[in-house]
C-alpha cells in the first residue's frame, strides 16, 4: 500500500471500480519584483477585481511558464505588467503558500536596476509606497512575509 499526501491524490470511482491517481503539483509558480526606488518607496500594483485576491496590493510579476527560467519570467513579466526592462536582480527569498483555492510558490527577487518607467500596462493601477506604510492587510496572505523581509531589510 502507497501512501501519498492527500493534495496529489483524488480517488475516481467509476461503475463500482476505484482507481487512485496521482495529480500533477497545483502550485501556481509565480515571480515576484521588488523594486524600491532611492527614497526607500516600493512599487505595487492594484489586483484588479475579478482576479484571484482581487482588490488587494501586489508585487508586480506573474507566472513562471513551463521551460521558463525565473530571471527570465521576471523579465518578461515586467516588461507586459510595467513596461520596464530589468537589467539586473537577485533572488530575496522564496514563500509557499495555500489558499483555500489555490497554492502559489513565490519567488521573490529584489530588482536594483532596470530600464524605463513604470507603468500600468494592463489597466492595473500602479503607486509607490514608503516600506514603512506597507500594511499586511491591503496585501494577499502570501505577500506578507515580503513586506517584513522588506522592513527587517530596509529597517532593521
Amino acid at each position: 500500500m502507497w501512501l501519498l499526501p492527500a493534495r496529489h491524490c483524488a480517488l475516481i470511482v467509476v461503475q463500482h471500480t476505484y482507481w487512485l491517481m496521482t495529480t500533477p503539483d497545483l502550485r501556481v509558480h509565480v515571480a515576484v519584483a521588488v523594486i524600491v526606488n532611492p527614497q526607500q518607496e516600493v512599487l505595487l500594483a492594484l489586483r484588479q477585481v475579478h482576479q484571484h485576491q482581487g482588490d488587494l496590493w501586489e508585487f508586480p510579476g506573474g507566472k513562471v511558464e513551463s521551460g521558463e527560467t525565473v530571471y527570465d519570467a521576471l523579465v518578461r513579466e515586467t516588461q507586459e505588467e510595467l513596461d520596464v526592462t530589468i537589467t539586473q536582480a537577485t533572488p530575496l527569498l522564496q514563500i509557499q503558500h495555500d489558499y483555500d483555492d489555490k497554492s502559489v510558490l513565490l519567488d521573490v527577487w529584489q530588482v536594483s536596476d532596470y530600464n524605463g518607467l513604470p507603468a500600468g500596462q494592463e489597466g492595473q493601477i500602479l503607486r509607490w509606497c514608503p516600506v514603512p506604510e506597507l500594511n499586511p492587510d491591503d496585501f494577499p496572505a502570501a505577500n506578507v512575509a515580503i513586506i517584513k523581509a522588506l522592513k527587517g531589510k530596509i529597517y532593521p
